[in-house]
């Protein structure tokens, strides 16, 4: 009889006891469920997403953007190496202008930022978006550009700085021809220049082609001579 009233005192001791351990595991659990809940409501990034559906699509994403810059770029170099389309839309590269700022500096920034293996955007998604954002900026300002140019012209120029134009225009179609003398070429480049000076400025890829092909004749003109 006193054993059975020794183990009634204890489970009256101990059956309070066990119930505040499975209320505090309980709310614990729910704590925690309400952690995961809200971390999932406010969107918190678990991290990168590494399966191989994710990577084939951003590598799809990285290829079709350096597509577009290289699609730009060629269009852009059309203007660079025909003199004849540069002269008639000076405004391409008339640094006075606002669009052509804007263009030329979104350029610099896409070619800045171009990574040097492709590879390496595919894991840094903050490199990529950069580089995207930037080439989607190239590209709308080069479509800028090329629309104001195309609508101007050479309006904003006088009738005689015009003139100046076409008479330079005459003078590098002659220093790109092949057929012409060397020395005739270096005449008409340098005649060229002293047109266009203070009134715009080509691309330096340009000046460096005809200025290559001119001195490249004189030397071969001038071992020829000598032998």
């Amino acid at each position: 009889m006193g054993l059975i009233i020794r183990l009634v005192e204890l489970l009256i001791i101990l059956v309070p006891v066990i119930g505040v351990i499975v209320a505090a595991m309980k709310g614990l659990g729910a704590v925690r469920g309400r952690g995961i809940e809200s971390a999932a409501d406010t969107g918190v990034d678990p991290g990168p997403d590494r399966s191989p559906a994710n990577e084939s699509g951003r590598w799809r994403a990285i290829r079709r953007t350096i597509e577009e810059h290289d699609r730009t770029d060629t269009r852009w170099l059309e203007y660079e190496l025909d003199l004849v389309k540069l002269l008639n839309y000076p405004l391409m590269t008339d640094m006075r202008e606002p669009v052509t700022q804007q263009f030329h500096r979104a350029k610099l920034r896409a070619d800045l930022l171009r990574p040097i293996a492709a590879e390496a955007l595919v894991n840094d998604r903050d490199g990529f978006v950069e580089y995207r954002e930037a080439v989607e900026d190239y590209a709308s300002a080069f479509h800028v550009a090329e629309n104001e140019a195309i609508r101007t012209r050479r309006r904003h120029f006088s009738e005689a700085e015009q003139q100046r134009v076409s008479r330079a225009q005459s003078m590098l179609l002659v220093a790109s021809d092949t057929t012409a003398t060397p020395q005739e070429r270096a005449r008409a480049y340098s005649l060229a220049r002293r047109e266009l000076d203070g009134l715009m400025v080509l691309p330096e890829r340009t000046l460096a082609q005809i200025e290559r092909g001119i001195s490249g004749e004189l030397e071969g003109g001038g071992a020829n001579a000598t032998e």
